[in-house]
């Protein structure tokens, strides 16, 4: 079975796609992230990406450039409330509609890894998309690797971000932190 995993950084990948390999699917990555601000942090992203497909015999699609329009026509005016849904239904979205268009069976994402993100709703938004594409959502907790795959990849030097990447939340942790 041929699986799109979304992709959201580095450090999440590792255990999933080594998960995934193992349960003999066949997967490829996609990087889709308009959310991540500013360029730099895109550009450090991204070229931890490349690293893994380098190191891990991995097929990346670099799915358009930053684009960042698309994530802010689709947060506007919703920045505090459904933000974060708004965000992943657009990724997985896009992820889904390039399975479809690239032949892959079914897709999955890095985003289940983090405990930091609300896994129920990530599931209803994959499921949801799942039907409206025709193409198989894979969800699996993939929490209990997330210690692990960021272990590996701070062992390999690999740039870790220290928020999900959309400007919204890099306030928020400088606002947690008292500094704004």
């Amino acid at each position: 079975m041929r699986v799109l995993l979304h992709i959201c950084c580095a450090p999440c990948t590792i255990y999933i796609l080594n998960r995934l390999r193992q349960s003999s699917y066949e997967v490829e990555g996609l990087f889709y992230n308009p959310n991540i601000h500013p360029v730099s942090e895109y550009i450090n992203r991204k070229d931890s990406v490349l690293r893994i497909c380098e190191s891990s015999d991995f097929n990346v699609h670099f799915f358009r450039d930053l684009l960042p329009e698309d994530f802010f026509r689709k947060v506007s005016f919703h920045e505090q409330e459904q933000r974060c849904h708004l965000c992943w239904h657009l990724r997985l979205g896009e992820t889904a509609e390039y399975a479809v268009k690239n032949g892959f069976d079914a897709f999955t994402t890095t985003l289940l890894i983090s405990p930091y993100q609300d896994h129920a709703r990530i599931r209803q938004i994959g499921e949801e998309i799942s039907e409206k594409y025709s193409v198989a959502f894979i969800y699996e907790d993939f929490r209990k690797g997330f210690k692990e795959s960021h272990a590996i990849s701070r062992d390999m030097g690999l740039y870790h971000q220290k928020y999900c990447g959309c400007i919204y939340s890099e306030r928020e942790r400088y606002m947690s932190k008292g500094k704004v």
